[in-house]
C-alpha cells in the first residue's frame, strides 16, 4: 500500500522516525552545561553582593567608630615603654587622682592641666590631661599626637620622658617623668626659690638645655625643632637637673617636605623672622635659647635688655647691673662660666638668624672647662657690648 492516500482531501501519514527527525530533542550534555552556566552566574552574583554589603558596612563602622576603635588601641598601648597592664595602670592613674580632681592639679596650660598621680607602686608621675570640647572631642588634638610622636623619637637625659598615653574617649592623657621642683618660670617668680638656684645650678640648667637643643637638631633623625623653648617649658627634677618639656608644636624636619607652618610658640621667646616668614629652622630654637639663657642670669625675662642691645646706651651697659641681685656676687671661677654663657646668650638673639651660632657648637662650648668663648676680665668692668663681638 502506498504511504500516500489521496481521497479528495490531501493528507500525510509520516513514521514515528519520521516525525522525530521533523522535530529533533536537544541533547541531554547541553542542557547540562545551561544549568552550570546559570548556577555559575548566580554564585558570581551572590559573591558580589555579600562582598559590596561586607565594604559598605565597614565603611559605615569606620565612620561612626573610629574614635573608639583608636581608643581601644591606645589604651592597649597604654605604658608600653613600661611593659605594663595598660589597662591596670590607667585605673592606677584615676583612682590616685578622684578621677582628675582639682587637689591633685599642680599646673594649667593653654592645652591641658598637669596632675600629680601617686602610683600603687610608689612612683609618682605627671599626668597632662588634655582639654576637651563640650561635645567630647579633643581641643588640640594635633599637639596631643605630635607630642606622642616626638617624645618617642628622643631618647635624652635633658628631656622630660613620657611613659605613656591614653586615648579614652572620656580621657585624653599623656604620663610624663614627674619633675619635683617645677618650671623655671616658677622657680625665677618666687625670691625664695629663685635663691636656690645659685649660680652654679643657673650655669648648669643653661648647659642642660643646650645639649638636649642640640641633640634633637644633629643627633636625631629626623632632626626635631621644638619651636617653645622658654622658661614655663623648661622643668626641674630634685637634684635641679634640668629638662626640656611641652613638645605640642614640635616640628620633625622631614627631608622632601614642607618645612613651612603657621606661627608657634609663646611671646617673648619666639625669633624675629617669624614676623616676615613662617619657614621652620633649627635658628628659631636657637633664638629662644638665647632668651631663656639671658633669662635665667636675669633672674626675670630679658625683653626691655634685647631691644636695648640695638642703642648704644643698651651696649654700654654693665654685665654686673644684669644680674640678678638676688644673689650674691658670683666667684671668679663661676663668673667665668657667667660671662661665656652671656656672651653664647646675646649671639643667640641676633636679629639675622644667620648669625645665630647652631646648637652643636653652643654646647661644646658650655661644656669645655676652657671654652674658646671665655672672656677674661673682671667682672665690674665687662660692658655687653665687650661680650657681643663673638
Amino acid at each position: 500500500m502506498s504511504p500516500y492516500k489521496i481521497n479528495g482531501t490531501a493528507s500525510v501519514h509520516l513514521s514515528a522516525k519520521a516525525k522525530e527527525a521533523r522535530n529533533p530533542t536537544p541533547p541531554h550534555g547541553l542542557g547540562v552545561v545551561i544549568v552550570c552556566i546559570l548556577v555559575l552566574i548566580s554564585v558570581v552574583i551572590f559573591v558580589l553582593v555579600v562582598y559590596l554589603f561586607v565594604v559598605l558596612c565597614r565603611r559605615q563602622r569606620i565612620g561612626i567608630s573610629e574614635q573608639e576603635e583608636e581608643a581601644e588601641r591606645c589604651n592597649s598601648d597604654l605604658f608600653s615603654i613600661w611593659n605594663y597592664d595598660g589597662r591596670a595602670v590607667f585605673c592606677d592613674i584615676i583612682d590616685a587622682t578622684e578621677d582628675f580632681d582639682d587637689a591633685y592639679c599642680v599646673g594649667i596650660g593653654g592645652c591641658g592641666s598637669v596632675y600629680e598621680a601617686e602610683l600603687p607602686t610608689g612612683q609618682v608621675v605627671a599626668v597632662k590631661k588634655f582639654h576637651l570640647a563640650d561635645n567630647g572631642e579633643l581641643l588640640n588634638e594635633k599637639g596631643f599626637r605630635n607630642e606622642i610622636r616626638a617624645l618617642t623619637e628622643i631618647r635624652h637625659r635633658n628631656v622630660v620622658k613620657l611613659y605613656g598615653f591614653c586615648n579614652h574617649s572620656r580621657w585624653k592623657f599623656l604620663v610624663y617623668q614627674y619633675m619635683e621642683r617645677g618650671s623655671l618660670a616658677c622657680m625665677l617668680e618666687e625670691d625664695e626659690r629663685a635663691a636656690e638656684l645659685n649660680w652654679e645650678r643657673r650655669v648648669r640648667c643653661i648647659r642642660d638645655v643646650a645639649h638636649a637643643l642640640s641633640y634633637m637638631h644633629h643627633d636625631c633623625n629626623p632632626c626635631v625643632v621644638h619651636r617653645d623653648v622658654s622658661s614655663k617649658n623648661i622643668l626641674f627634677d630634685s637634684e635641679f637637673k634640668a629638662c626640656v618639656s611641652d613638645f605640642g608644636t614640635a616640628k620633625l624636619m622631614q627631608l622632601g617636605s614642607s618645612n613651612w607652618s603657621t606661627l608657634a610658640g609663646t611671646m617673648g621667646y619666639v625669633a624675629p623672622e617669624l614676623a616676615y616668614t613662617m619657614k621652620v629652622t633649627e635658628k628659631l630654637d636657637v633664638y629662644s635659647f638665647g632668651v631663656v639663657a639671658l633669662e635665667v642670669m636675669m633672674g626675670r625675662h630679658p625683653g626691655e635688655l634685647i631691644l636695648s642691645l640695638s642703642s648704644p646706651g643698651g651696649q654700654l651697659t654693665l654685665l654686673k647691673d644684669v644680674l640678678d641681685r638676688r644673689l650674691p656676687c658670683p666667684t671668679d671661677r663661676v663668673m667665668e662660666e657667667i660671662t661665656t654663657a652671656t656672651m653664647i646668650a646675646l649671639a643667640c638673639v641676633r636679629t639675622d638668624p644667620k648669625s645665630r651660632p647652631d646648637m652643636r657648637w653652643i654646647s661644646k662650648e658650655l661644656a669645655k672647662e676652657k671654652p674658646d668663648a671665655a672672656y677674661h676680665q673682671p667682672m665690674h668692668t665687662i660692658r655687653l657690648c665687650q661680650l657681643m663681638s663673638l
